[in-house]
């Protein structure tokens, strides 16, 4: 991508973006995304009404007089996305392509978080990591983040989930809140482990980005020869078969089943976007649920 165009599509992103934070995320980021807990603030004179398990005995003893423990919430998070960047996010057949729809989600995660004062990380992975930046704050580095994701040439073709959630354990030891943008094209008994796994540590959210043609086959266009952008593969496809057509959806529908079922299982929340709709609703749609589970 020529240097002009990339620097155009940052900033069409970044004012997009920016918008959606201001008028419609800030509040529900915050009310929805914890820090690690409360963390000691100072000691203060007791008062009818304080919770004796709070009293600071040593201070008290000191002083000779009452005085309790003073704590607030620790709001700072670190907040990591884990993007895939394999060759099938290339693909898209309606408004963008997947990898698209991934950087300006991306960044209105990004943008949200250091609205927060949080910090933010990128982890992106193919079927190996590919790049790693480390976890800062401020508006250079959330853009620095979109473009990496839009102009980044991926060494690998293919998806291992397992590798880019593996990676985000081992180089983030505190607890963090993790964004996994993927489409999830890559068997689950190749990521079920690392993804139990990278749960129990860290504060896991699957974005399960699609297309509608991959829900789907488009009506009848006769043979279609469809390469597959991670194998290379190339095999014949008639559309106009009725059984091919419902194969392909069924095969779809199981897959993103299974996947919901594990998730589910594991009281994971996720989200499905795809590039054909908006993404604001269904985004706000798990926010307000995390918000009401909490």
């Amino acid at each position: 991508m020529e240097h002009r165009e990339l620097i155009r599509r940052i900033r069409k992103i970044e004012i997009v973006t920016k918008g959606l934070v201001n008028d419609l995320m800030a509040g529900q980021y915050h009310s929805v995304f914890k820090g690690q807990g409360m963390s000691f603030d100072e000691v203060r004179e007791y008062q009818p009404g304080d919770d004796v398990r709070m009293i600071d005995w040593n201070v008290s003893a000191r002083m000779s007089s009452l005085f309790v423990k003073k704590f607030v919430e620790e709001r700072e998070l670190t907040v990591m996305l884990s993007v895939d960047v394999s060759g099938s996010q290339a693909f898209g057949t309606r408004v963008q392509r997947k990898s698209e729809l991934a950087a300006e989600l991306a960044a209105l995660l990004a943008f949200s978080a250091i609205e927060n004062n949080d910090r933010v990380g990128l982890v992106l992975f193919s079927d190996r990591v590919e790049r790693f930046v480390p976890p800062k704050k401020g508006r250079t580095h959330v853009l620095s983040l979109v473009m990496e994701i839009l102009d980044f040439k991926a060494e690998g073709q293919g998806t291992s989930v397992a590798a880019g959630l593996e990676y985000l354990s081992k180089v983030t030891k505190r607890r963090s809140v993790a964004f996994l943008i993927s489409d999830f094209l890559d068997a689950r008994v190749r990521w079920e482990k690392a993804l139990k796994i990278t749960n129990r540590k860290h504060d896991l959210i699957p974005v399960v980005i699609s297309d509608p043609a991959e829900d789907a086959l488009p009506p009848d266009c006769g043979l279609l020869w469809m390469e597959d952008p991670e194998t290379g593969a190339v095999v014949p496809v008639d559309t106009g078969d009725a059984g091919v057509r419902a194969s392909w959806e069924r095969q779809a529908g199981r897959d993103r089943e299974d996947r919901e079922e594990l998730f589910r299982r594991l009281r994971i929340d996720f989200v499905n976007l795809r590039t054909d709709q908006p993404y604001v609703k269904p985004l706000m749609t798990l926010f307000k649920r995390r918000a009401a589970r909490q």
